[in-house]
């Protein structure tokens, strides 16, 4: 008989998981604690407008032809994803911008019309970035990191690629403008993690765009989610919606099953998590017996990613010059980071990335109209913020900058909105202290570091998603899944 395998929560990770554990033909059961799937992918629907939940940015996408790939389908038969021109629309502060994109004649212009002296340094930069990539993707993106002898081995090569370093410091070791040095350090924060102490690993992201680009699912992120449950279902994986896992039941070293709502119990041969690991072993199981000290003392350390404002809103007015992906920068960079990250207080001087779906899809919105959605970088919960208190008055703040900046006359012609906070994803997505991407990816909590594919403490529980080994982001949490190829 088929080993039985529970998959908990429907994140890119977890879907992925469902389906490649189906293609070696364990019997898989998902389970959500919601009634749609998709985790921080999910959908939301309010008065004709479409917004994606979370992700938007999707680099990579071979990783999703994988899924299809493996029982012989093509993902073109279920969703349809188109590459962007323009990757990334960068303003600054003084009104300027920069257009971020594959095409190499018109970013060298940007760049020496900022410096001249930049573009032999932003070259440089991508040929070492090429070698992290070769090494922190190609390579390892998809290796468990369960045993310190294979993260000893890999020792001398994160060295000579300067992984000791923050991607702003490697960044600036090629680049002397002050604003190409926030354009090309600010990918971590799509990960959950501060340029100034995120481990330079990270700039690997910006080889993996200049490799693959950057893409857009037609009907919006969830189009791909779609795409995926209809292939669970043609591969008769069971989807369990509106099943939250409230225990997972341990006997000394194994993981007997898990409760569902506080009654019912679904035994299983091994369980997958694609939930925040800490908040996992800090509520979900509750016999600490088999924590050793130095387990304890790893949750204890952690230091969590910022947390996310997120603020969805239709407009009666369409914005035609505004692009796809916009990325806002306040006044002061390392300053603002400093109070999300570690002073833990807002400000008044945001930096944000705005969503303009309709820009490629006007499906998205009714005729004539946009939606949108505006992320902003906050501290999370450790903060002590009361967002019950600070929602509006953060809100009206985002309104009153984009007003006077990249969508003027915004405030008048909003039909439609709602906002989440880092409450949210402390309560209906399971993060400890509302974190937006679980730990942050510093060296100190990367690979082996991080919390591990394969459960320290118990035989037959694993994880995948943002919280442990490649780490957030589409391609850290589809790759983590790939993790699993090599574990069962």
């Amino acid at each position: 008989m088929s080993k039985k395998i529970v998959v908990i929560g429907s994140g890119f990770g977890g879907l992925a998981a469902a389906l490649r554990l189906r293609a070696k033909n364990y019997d898989v059961t998902l389970l959500e604690k919601h009634p749609d799937l998709g985790g921080r992918a999910r959908v939301f629907k309010k008065d004709s407008f479409i917004y994606d939940g979370g992700p938007t940015v999707i680099t990579a996408p071979y990783l999703l032809q994988e899924l299809f790939s493996l029982f012989n389908k093509n993902i073109s038969d279920y969703t349809k994803i188109v590459p962007l021109e323009l990757w990334y629309r960068f303003v600054f502060e003084d009104g300027s911008s920069f257009d971020y994109s594959g095409n190499e004649v018109s970013m060298k212009n940007q760049i020496e019309n900022l410096s001249k002296d930049d573009f032999s340094g932003y070259e440089k930069l991508l040929s070492f970035t090429e070698k992290i990539f070769d090494k922190g993707f190609t390579e390892l993106s998809a290796k468990p990191f369960n045993e310190v002898s294979f993260m000893i081995k890999q020792i001398p090569s994160l060295l000579k690629l300067r992984s000791y370093q923050s991607v702003y410091k490697l960044v600036s070791s090629f680049i002397s403008n002050d604003k190409l040095r926030r354009v090309f350090s600010m990918h971590p924060l799509l990960v959950g993690g501060n340029p100034f102490t995120t481990t330079s690993i990270y700039t690997l992201i910006l080889f993996l765009e200049k490799k693959w680009g950057i893409h857009y699912s037609v009907g919006g992120t969830g189009s791909i989610v779609k795409a995926l449950e209809k292939l669970m279902s043609e591969e008769n994986i069971k989807v369990l919606k509106n099943s939250e896992v409230t225990e997972i039941i341990t006997e000394d070293k194994k993981i007997k099953g898990v409760k569902i709502n506080n009654k019912n119990i679904i035994e299983c041969d091994y369980v997958v998590c694609n939930s925040d690991p800490p908040n996992v072993y800090n509520n979900l199981i509750k016999s600490k017996k088999n924590y050793s000290f130095l387990f304890n003392e790893k949750i204890k350390r952690m230091n969590y990613s910022m947390g996310l404002f997120v603020y969805y809103f239709g407009s009666k007015k369409q914005y035609k010059d505004v692009a796809h992906h916009t990325i806002c920068f306040g006044n002061s960079y390392k300053e603002h980071l400093n109070k999300i990250f570690d002073q833990k207080i807002l400000s008044d001087d945001i930096s944000y990335y705005l969503h303009r779906p309709s820009a490629t899809d006007t499906n998205m919105a009714p005729e004539g109209q946009d939606a949108f959605y505006v992320l902003v970088p906050v501290p999370n919960n450790l903060s002590g913020i009361n967002w019950s208190d600070e929602g509006e008055k953060f809100k009206e703040l985002i309104l009153n900058k984009m007003d006077k900046t990249v969508l003027p006359g915004i405030k008048e012609n909003v039909v439609s909105d709602f906002y989440l906070t880092p409450d949210y994803f402390a309560n209906e997505l399971s993060t400890l202290h509302g974190s937006g991407f679980s730990i942050q990816p510093r060296f100190t909590q990367s690979a082996y570091f991080r919390f591990h594919n394969k459960s320290e403490v118990f035989d037959n529980l694993y994880f995948v998603g943002a919280g442990t080994h490649p780490g957030a982001g589409m391609p850290g949490v589809l790759s983590s899944a790939k993790v699993l190829d090599e574990l069962l």
